[in-house]
């Protein structure tokens, strides 16, 4: 079971649920939930348990507003004050662990990218990054995902708040058959993302 504790923000307390390896960490990945779901998401639980099993912390980051039972998103900046203090925290905690890697799914994965340079990640995992509003392709998001780190954004092929191309730095894996929530076949997502942290030599082969 993983260990459950709060962490107080400047925008209430957060909560965090920790699962870590059976031998030292290789590294440590800090995941963030949708706007309106939670981290028991089928995608970020299936994440967690290949990167657990590669040899990686994992670390699923509850935003204060969901803690306080709102299910509305509160405003992108308090959204990432909230995380980049519990990241703070984080990597005193873990300070003998030698990498973060940051990442969530579609609001979580946008607060990610956004804070990511800030709270000195190595690296992203953006699961469902919703590039658009639904029918709103002009709206694009795509500059979030351009912070120089090595990204990995996996979406489904049928999402209607779209899928990013690919850069310099970003890796987009399209998972046939899904939409947003990526619920079809989560341990195909998890392996995607198994398979890059080992590429990026993060993970235990």
């Amino acid at each position: 079971m993983p260990a459950s504790n709060e962490i107080d923000t400047p925008r209430g307390p957060a909560r965090i649920d920790t699962d870590l390896p059976v031998h030292p960490a290789t590294a440590l990945l800090v995941l963030g939930h949708g706007a309106g779901g939670s981290v028991d998401a089928p995608d970020l639980l299936a994440v967690r348990d290949a990167s657990v099993a590669a040899g990686l912390a994992v670390v699923r980051v509850t935003q204060p507003y969901r803690v306080a039972g709102r299910r509305a998103p509160a405003p992108a900046g308090h959204l990432d004050e909230a995380w980049a203090a519990v990241l703070g925290v984080l990597r005193d905690r873990h300070a003998d662990v030698p990498t973060v890697v940051v990442g969530g799914r579609s609001s979580g994965a946008r607060v990610a990218c956004r804070t990511a340079r800030a709270v000195g990640a190595a690296g992203i995992v953006a699961l469902a990054f919703p590039l658009h509003p639904p029918g709103r392709p002009e709206r694009s998001r795509a500059a979030e995902l351009d912070t120089g780190l090595p990204t990995l954004v996996v979406n489904g092929d049928r999402d209607p708040f779209g899928t990013p191309e690919p850069g310099p730095a970003v890796q987009v894996v399209s998972r046939p058959g899904e939409t947003h929530d990526l619920r079809r076949d989560p341990a195909g997502t998890a392996a995607a993302v198994r398979d890059w942290l080992e590429a990026q030599g993060w993970a235990a082969g």
